[in-house]
């Protein structure tokens, strides 16, 4: 008797944490975010500017956590996450990170940088949910600041889709492309099979910077591979202040 096709539903969310602070670093705002993204009660998540250290906010930075940010988000709802280290300075670094309530049995961190201020990656990681019975690819990105970078990037992304996702695997891309003339957006959109939540859901991708008043559409979640998807709608006051980015997030059925 041929085995029955499980289907796993799923919440993934995306946010850039601004390092743990609002717009213009004025409060530290980390705690606040764990309570958020717990309340989310996602099973994934992409983030993205999360700090490994930093030594100097460790000693000025009331309740600044004994652990490294991800670390302290992660605390016992996100059993497994994986940290893709971009920015290195004397005083500490930051990067891209993914939680995750299924094991990652795979984690790599890719160089896109171009240039030499601006320290760019994209975190790909293998999960393995024990319901699904096959692997699923989540990719965490954080683009450049200049379209010339992000136009290389998105290449790179693509590449690397190609050469480590397979046809059949679900593969989930989200993060912060600073993609505010939605070159990216187009490119992306003619990858056999990819599928932005929002634009294919709503008809335009959504507005998340700056989280008071979103008008650029920076943030993006695109799935290839997924059975079904609906974007989620965040209206809470509180993520306004939580960072300079508002998140995104989608309930996905795999």
């Amino acid at each position: 008797m041929p085995k029955r096709a499980v289907t796993l539903t799923l919440k993934v969310l995306t946010v850039n944490t601004h390092k743990g602070f609002t717009h213009f670093g004025r409060r530290f705002m980390l705690h606040e975010l764990r309570e958020a993204i717990r309340a989310s009660h996602a099973d994934v998540v992409f983030l993205q500017e999360v700090l490994g250290f930093h030594t100097h906010h460790a000693r000025r930075v009331r309740k600044w956590p004994r652990t490294s940010q991800y670390e302290f988000l992660a605390d016992s709802i996100w059993r497994d996450y994986a940290y893709g280290r971009n920015a290195v300075y004397p005083h500490g670094h930051h990067g891209n990170a993914v939680l995750s309530k299924f094991p990652i049995i795979s984690h790599h961190n890719m160089d896109v940088s171009l240039g030499g201020h601006e320290r760019r990656g994209l975190l790909h990681c293998i999960l393995r949910p024990p319901k699904l019975g096959r692997e699923l690819h989540v990719i965490c990105v954080h683009l450049g600041l200049r379209e010339t970078h992000r136009r290389e990037q998105v290449k790179e992304l693509c590449r690397l889709v190609e050469r480590k996702v397979p046809r059949d695997a679900p593969l989930i891309i989200a993060g912060d492309f600073n993609d505010w003339r939605l070159r990216a957006q187009k490119a992306l959109s003619r990858m056999p099979g990819l599928k932005e939540v929002f634009d294919d859901s709503v008809g335009r991708v959504a507005r998340t910077f700056p989280a008071r008043f979103p008008i650029l559409r920076l943030d993006r979640i695109y799935v290839r591979g997924v059975k079904d998807f609906r974007p989620v709608f965040y209206y809470p006051k509180i993520w306004k202040v939580l960072s300079d980015h508002a998140p995104l997030a989608v309930d996905l059925d795999v």
